[in-house]
């Protein structure tokens, strides 16, 4: 091989194993292994991190001395789990899970319109928790969260103490 050609490989090998410095929330592999309940704690437990993050970043900031290092750890903790969960909001909900459906089904047109729309929110939500540390956009997401999990398994029956009932 000659060196140009040798040299542009390592670049090419370099670049590619730089940029894929964090695996995907779900893998995008036809496996049908699919846990949705999962996602959605683990979307749960993305929201408070990110509180917490926030809650952390505040409290070092108005402190007397100033720990530049730990707030900027925090920051990027934020950041990290601002992003993970768009990951799956992404990668998972809407790549694989909710799928297009028959235009002239009103009803189903309807749900999947709204699924999107809540989708699209968390996003847009989980970037203003990247872009600040107002804790408004993590009750937010804790709503919206709410709201599409509502939306994307409908009513759900749970017993307690032997007594079934819908929520």
């Amino acid at each position: 091989m000659n060196p140009k050609k040798w040299t542009l490989s390592l670049i090419c090998v370099s670049l590619v194993a730089l940029s894929s410095t964090q695996a995907f929330a779900h893998c995008q592999i036809p496996s049908r292994i699919f846990d949705d309940e999962a996602r959605f704690a683990a979307l749960a437990e993305h929201v408070t991190t990110i509180e917490k993050s926030i809650k952390q970043i505040k409290e070092l900031s108005a402190a007397e001395k100033q720990n530049l290092n730990q707030i900027v750890r925090w920051v990027n903790n934020k950041e990290e789990h601002a992003n993970q969960f768009t990951e799956i909001v992404t990668y998972y909900f809407l790549a694989q899970r909710i799928k297009p459906v028959d235009p002239s089904d009103k009803k189903a047109v309807a749900k999947y319109q709204g699924q999107l729309k809540l989708l699209h929110e968390m996003i847009v939500h989980a970037m203003k928790c990247k872009q600040s540390t107002d804790l408004e956009h993590c009750a937010k997401l804790r709503s919206l969260i709410e709201a599409f999990e509502a939306s994307y398994f409908g009513p759900r029956k749970h017993s307690h103490d032997g007594h079934s009932h819908t929520h």
